[in-house]
Order: structure tokens, then sequence, then C-alpha cells
């Protein structure tokens, strides 16, 4: 049986927060947005349909429920939700809260400018954040801090 690992790029480029019964909360080391991945810890997955029925329920709720909790943590004003999967080909879902005011508005995040990254105190910030919101209102669902 092949076990879950992180592909490289999700190591690279993120950050742990904590985890559901699902997916592996990463944080994307990026300033310019708030801007996080679920990953399923499933082994050798690319694509939603490679999940089990029971899995693929459980991915959208998950999804639901931190889409609800970053929008609250970070007073967003537009939430984007996407699972491309085209240069890193393991499953992870985009979580990216959006403003009128970042950098890319209106437009796709992606390439429009170098990734700059936390240092440990923003990181902090945003984890006890987060946990503050998730903690509180995972009632469907665990969400476990890192």
């Amino acid at each position: 049986m092949t076990t879950f690992d992180l592909h490289p790029d999700l190591k690279r480029d993120g950050i742990e927060m904590g985890s559901f019964d699902l997916c592996r909360v990463l944080l994307i080391n990026d300033t310019s947005y708030p801007w996080f991945v679920l990953v399923p810890e499933r082994a050798a997955i690319s694509d939603t349909i490679d999940l089990s029925a029971t899995e693929h329920a459980q991915l959208w709720v998950e999804s639901r429920l931190f889409g609800e909790a970053i929008m609250k943590a970070f007073d967003g004003e537009k939430l984007n939700v996407a699972a491309l999967g085209n240069m890193t080909p393991q499953l992870h879902v985009h979580h990216i809260v959006r403003f009128k005011s970042d950098p890319a508005w209106p437009a796709p995040i992606w390439g429009k400018r170098p990734m700059s990254p936390y240092d440990q105190q923003a990181i902090d910030s945003i984890k006890q954040a987060l946990n503050a919101v998730l903690i509180q209102e995972s009632e469907m669902t665990v969400y476990r801090p890192s």
C-alpha cells in the first residue's frame, strides 16, 4: 500500500497550520494574500474524482467550514477556491481570501508577483486567528492545530 507523502512543491511553499479528519491545512508562504491549501491525506491522488464518495463529500464539508473560518478571520471580501493541479499534481484545494486592494485584484493571483515569505511572528498570529475560529466552529468535523 502506498503511503501519503506531501508533494515537494507543497512542502517547499506550505507552512503546516493543522488538519481536519481528511485534509492537512497549509498556509502558502506568501504575505501578498491569505492563501491556504487543503490537501487530502490520501496517497497517489490527483483529482477529486480519485476520492471515494465519502471522502469527496468530506472534502467539501471541510472546504466549506475552512472557507467560512478564513473569511471571518481575515474579514475578506471574496473567497477564491480552486483545485488546478497542473503544476503540482497532488490533489490540493486552494482557498484564497481576496480583497479589492490586493496586488492582483480582480485577476487570479498566480504569477502576478514573486512570493514574499512570512516571518515567524506573522505565522504565529495567523495560526492563532485560525485556531480561534476553527476550534470554536468545527461542529461537523474536527480541526486539530499543528
